[in-house]
């Protein structure tokens, strides 16, 4: 049963106050007023002081409207229906499209009993070859991108929603700009994604409460999906404007802050989220890639801080590229020891020369005499830059791993590069072996 106040105690911001009994954290509300009705949420319980966020904004709520408490939390929808739909934050349509409203499930659940998680075991392939070869993505791995502000995540998301060898892509944007989620749109469009794709975008014009159930609503969908057979990579963008949306409800909520001024149960909050990630048995899966922008480029920020401890690794962009020094991917160890027997090794071997390229690079920068070994990594640095790293390339693990290779053939003599023999004679470009 439906319960209906009409008082309305305080309005702060966006955020109402109402004395009611018998109301649950999180449950929604239907706030009544004279330009309309608006759907809230319940972020606090205090004796019989109940606080909602309005989604729509208090302006115009008078103390007298009505307030009716709908006695469950938020719902979305749940059918292949959802395939190339495009919802807001609150499950509606954005695209002009019919409503969804069967198999309604709940939002926001505990994450997965542990002892129903299998061990990662599978490969996601990008088709880029500083994830593939350097820093692979497993299934069912929970990843960050840590970025700056200015750097092409966005087109690095995009690029991994059309070329990542999933079944399904849940893209979960917060505080979009506008001509972000165009992009998104218009490429996976044109690239024949959007068919497996769902999108739930909350752009910076929309209601903030609407940017902390994004995650819950896109990784609520992946999970059922997943239960059904499905391999979902969820990507979130960007996980930054969900902590500062959080950090803006507690200062009108009037909590004491931590670190900051985000509040102190930033790092469960966050992980709430990113331990969604998971691999079922006898079912499908969920990954998770999110991106983390960090302010002033400063990795100890509490958001990238936080998330460090949570995730299994990170990617760095930076500078428009995958940093290989800044990257980890924890997990790549359960997989890259099946794909073929020279991936590790061109790996290592690959890494350990641009280190010692980056050596070179700054005896130059600070006029040192180059020598002979110096030339041939400041050679070998500009091609592993301009051919592996460049996020323009795009090509599968195997000729990736060819094309590592041919670089090394191109720059050094075999018994330089500190990979086996073993190796060098069954993948030693022909053309290069040296007479």
């Amino acid at each position: 049963m439906q319960k209906v106040y009409s008082r309305i105690e305080s309005i702060a911001g966006n955020v109402i106050t109402v004395t009611a009994a018998g109301v649950r954290y999180d449950d929604l509300a239907l706030v009544s007023a004279a330009h309309g009705d608006s759907l809230a949420q319940v972020i606090r319980l205090k004796g019989d002081k109940v606080s909602l966020q309005v989604f729509n904004g208090a302006r115009g709520i008078s103390t007298g409207d009505e307030v009716r408490f709908l006695g469950h939390s938020m719902k979305v929808s749940f059918s292949d229906n959802l395939l190339g739909r495009i919802f807001d934050g609150s499950g509606r349509p954005r695209d002009n499209g019919p409503s969804i409203e069967e198999n309604l499930i709940e939002i926001g659940g505990a994450s997965v009993n542990p002892a129903k998680r299998v061990i990662p075991r599978n490969m996601i392939r990008t088709g880029i070859p500083m994830i593939d070869v350097f820093n692979t993505l497993v299934e069912s791995q929970k990843l960050p991108i840590f970025s700056v502000s200015g750097e092409p995540y966005n087109q690095l998301l995009a690029r991994i929603a059309l070329q990542a060898e999933v079944d399904l892509i849940i893209l979960a944007g917060i505080g979009l700009k506008y001509d972000d989620y165009l992009f998104f749109k218009e490429s996976l469009e044109e690239g024949g994604a959007l068919s497996r794709t769902i999108f739930f975008v909350h752009t910076a014009s929309d209601p903030i409460v609407e940017a902390l159930l994004v995650p819950d609503i896109s990784l609520a969908v992946a999970e059922q999906f997943a239960l059904q057979g499905k391999r979902v990579l969820v990507l979130m963008t960007d996980m930054t404007n969900f902590a500062d949306a959080m950090k803006e409800i507690a200062i009108t909520m009037e909590q004491v802050p931590s670190n900051r001024g985000y509040p102190g149960d930033l790092y469960s909050q966050l992980a709430s989220r990113y331990e969604k990630a998971v691999d079922f048995e006898g079912a499908g899966s969920i990954t998770i890639l999110g991106v983390t922008t960090m302010p002033g480029d400063d990795v100890t920020h509490p958001i990238p801080d936080n998330t460090g401890y949570i995730t299994e690794g990170q990617y760095y962009l930076k500078n428009g590229r995958i940093e290989p020094f800044g990257s980890l991917s924890r997990l790549k160890q359960m997989v890259n020891k099946d794909t073929r027997q020279d991936h590790r090794s061109i790996m290592d071997a690959m890494i350990t020369l641009y280190a010692s390229f980056k050596e070179s690079l700054e005896k130059k920068s600070m006029g040192f005499r180059m020598t002979e070994w110096d030339e041939k990594l400041l050679r070998f640095g500009d091609q592993f830059e301009s051919k592996m790293m460049d996020l323009s390339v795009n090509i599968p693990l195997e000729q990736a791993l060819d094309l590592g290779w041919e670089i090394l053939a191109d720059c050094f003599e075999p018994n330089e590069t500190g990979l086996r023999t073993d190796l060098t004679k069954d993948f030693w470009p022909k053309e290069k072996v040296s007479n």
